[in-house]
């Protein structure tokens, strides 16, 4: 059964899952840091990137709570995730930080978490 609606609004906690309490979590986590980054580097495109990378995350984690198109979002989430540790490895490569480590550790529970949020929707 889908969960899964456009027409109604406000928050959805009976719907949400341990599963979708992981997601959302870890989503925010990578969000805000990327906010955080975004801000100390708002001079530079790199900064203005992180923002909307934070945005992204976070506006996902509201789609989720507010049961909006939870499955579109699952499947846009993927991508935006993947495309996040790509370019993470390509801007920074060979120079890891700890922080871009753990980061992307998140990033990959959370893709991990959304594969499975999407294909329980079946």
């Amino acid at each position: 059964m889908s969960t899964d609606t456009a027409s109604r609004t406000g928050v959805e906690t009976a719907s949400l899952s341990r599963l979708h309490l992981l997601g959302i979590a870890l989503a925010a986590v990578s969000g805000v840091l990327h906010l955080y980054l975004g801000v100390l580097f708002v001079s530079s495109p790199l900064g203005w990137s992180f923002l909307f990378a934070g945005v992204g995350f976070l506006a996902g984690c509201a789609a989720v709570v507010l049961n909006f198109r939870r499955r579109l979002v699952y499947l846009l989430g993927i991508p935006f995730t993947l495309g996040q540790v790509v370019a993470w490895y390509v801007v920074n490569a060979p120079d890891f930080s700890t922080l871009g480590y753990v980061d992307k550790a998140v990033q990959i529970g959370l893709v991990a978490v959304l594969v499975l949020l999407y294909r329980r929707e079946f």
